[in-house]
């Protein structure tokens, strides 16, 4: 196949700063995606409803000049987040879920909630509403090694939520295990998961690969080809249960290649595309429609998008670095060769 056209797409994951960095990397999500799921991790963090129509008019006003793009945001669980802020996000038509981080799980997260239980009122009136848990699934604990957190996570977290609150629904995000994907697999029905492009197509050989690569490091960490495989194979399934999460998080150059790097990886600039290297790679290019347009809106209640984007099979270069604000960010694919493209 050398051309593929698709629903316009939407991302279920998606970090935009704030700021300059905000209007430096928004044009590369909005020329591809149709909405995409805000993530609310900014310092401060997003924790009311008011914080984050703020927010969504940023956005809005840092878009290109007739781009046709809908931010769809979300709020940051504390422990002390009220259950009535709950009912403010509901009714805004704005606020399309609560995250769950960890308190100290990944980038920004030390607000986050240090014991779930602290949050229980909070999750009862969420699943009384309808309103979804998006969740980062790591354990914290240090005495657990990196790569077992999210197996960990599973047992210890959220599975008993997902047993006490049957009508909650919630988004596993960025999943990086098989037992990500059977969990999901064996789950009742409202529990769904992304996948990112970059858990997709490496493994943690990668971090690795003629020294260390800090461009390569985020978190959840990449795992191993076994894992890799049983996500592709996820993908390749069909399941409307797994949709399209880009988690693209952008940081300045410094901040990455540092003596503490920071974890994310920048993938906005090339997402869709990325992603049909992987459907590809699975033999499953048929299914990709599916998962980057259809199975997230529908788990939302949301329209599918109207208009379409067309693929082919095109190799090109990715820039060795983007313009960030005042610094530079590195993509993924830096300095490397894509191998599908969005046509113009």
């Amino acid at each position: 196949m050398t051309s593929l056209t698709i629903r316009r797409p939407d991302d279920w994951h998606l970090h935009l700063r704030d700021g300059d960095a905000l209007r430096a990397v928004l044009p590369h999500t909005a020329a591809q995606f149709a909405r995409a799921i805000v993530m609310p991790n900014l310092k401060p963090p997003v924790t009311t409803t008011g914080q984050a129509l703020a927010y969504k008019r940023r956005i809005i006003e840092a878009l290109p000049s007739g781009s046709k793009f809908e931010p769809l945001m979300t709020l940051y669980l504390t422990d002390r987040t009220d259950p009535t802020e709950v009912e403010k996000a509901r009714a805004s038509g704005a606020v399309h879920g609560f995250k769950l981080y960890p308190a100290g799980a990944t980038t920004n997260s030390d607000s986050g909630v240090t014991d779930i239980r602290r949050v229980d009122s909070v999750l009862a009136r969420m699943a009384e509403l309808g309103v979804v848990l998006q969740v980062h699934g790591e354990v914290t604990d240090p005495n657990i090694d990196v790569f077992d957190r999210e197996a960990r996570f599973i047992g210890a977290v959220l599975a008993p939520v997902i047993e006490r609150y049957p009508n909650l629904r919630v988004v596993f995000e960025h999943i990086t295990t098989r037992e990500a994907v059977e969990f999901v697999r064996g789950a009742r029905k409202g529990v769904a998961a992304t996948i990112t492009p970059q858990h997709l197509l490496m493994n943690r050989n990668a971090l690795f690969t003629g020294g260390i690569r800090p461009h390569h490091y985020c978190l959840p960490v990449l795992k191993t080809e076994t894992d890799r495989r049983a996500l592709l194979e996820a993908i390749a399934s069909g399941d409307p249960r797994f949709f399209l999460g880009t988690d693209s998080a952008p940081h300045a150059r410094h901040t990455k290649e540092a003596f503490c790097g920071c974890a994310g990886i920048y993938s906005a600039h090339a997402a869709i595309e990325l992603y049909a290297e992987a459907f590809e790679a699975a033999g499953a290019l048929a299914q990709l429609n599916g998962f980057a347009s259809e199975h997230g809106a529908a788990f939302y209640g949301l329209p599918y998008n109207e208009g379409t984007v067309t693929l082919t099979k095109e190799s090109w270069d990715v820039p060795a670095s983007y313009r960030f604000g005042s610094d530079e960010l590195v993509p993924l694919r830096a300095g490397e060769k894509v191998l599908w493209r969005v046509a113009q």
